[in-house]
């Protein structure tokens, strides 16, 4: 395997090993969030945050832990036949299977960056050039000017309304950090069928 790969894949592999180690806490974080919810309910008067901030919070333990759990194998699969395989069968199948795994990420990447340009305020028909203009407008004339650039921000129907291009965002970051984790399984499937240490 050429050296580029293998940094590639344990680059891919330490952060996303890193960062699921960091979001596992965000259980608590949840329980915390509900454990509040419920003290202010029997209490107090109810909050309004609580629900939507433990949905964030749940967004965001469940995508930015996928990577590390593709990095685990503990992903869900039909282990009807796999688990009596080879190690070599098993490498040419996820092989083959971790490309429509990446088409699959790759949708739910473009919709998730449409979705961040509509609750930013974009509402044409080329979100890279939106993206573009803002980054370009953010680092030459920094926040106020990439303010500009902004429409109307998407905020939830709810009675807090908060708004919600953050967790589109840290969704998107989860799908981009998943397509990286997949193209390192595949290298290192790769790897497998060729008897190769990684």
């Amino acid at each position: 395997m050429p050296s580029v790969l293998r940094w590639f894949v344990h680059s891919v592999d330490w952060f996303n090993r890193t960062l699921g180690r960091v979001i596992m806490y965000g259980v608590f974080v949840m329980a915390a969030i509900l454990l509040w919810s419920s003290i202010s309910k029997t209490f107090f008067n109810p909050s309004l945050w609580t629900l939507e901030v433990a949905q964030f919070a749940m967004v965001t333990y469940y995508i930015l832990g996928g990577p590390y759990s593709m990095q685990l194998g503990s992903n869900v699969r039909m282990d009807l036949f796999y688990a009596e395989w080879s190690i070599k069968k098993k490498a040419w199948f996820d092989a083959f299977t971790v490309f429509l795994l990446m088409f699959y990420l790759g949708v739910l990447l473009y919709g998730g960056l449409t979705s961040t340009a509509y609750s930013l305020g974009f509402f044409g028909s080329d979100m890279f050039e939106f993206y573009g203009k803002l980054i370009t407008a953010f680092f030459t004339g920094g926040p106020d000017a990439a303010g500009e650039v902004l429409g109307y921000i998407e905020r939830s129907p709810t009675a807090w309304r908060p708004v919600l291009w953050p967790i589109k965002v840290i969704m998107c970051i989860g799908f981009f950090l998943m397509l990286l984790q997949s193209l390192s399984e595949l290298i290192k499937d790769i790897a497998t069928i060729r008897g190769v240490e990684i």
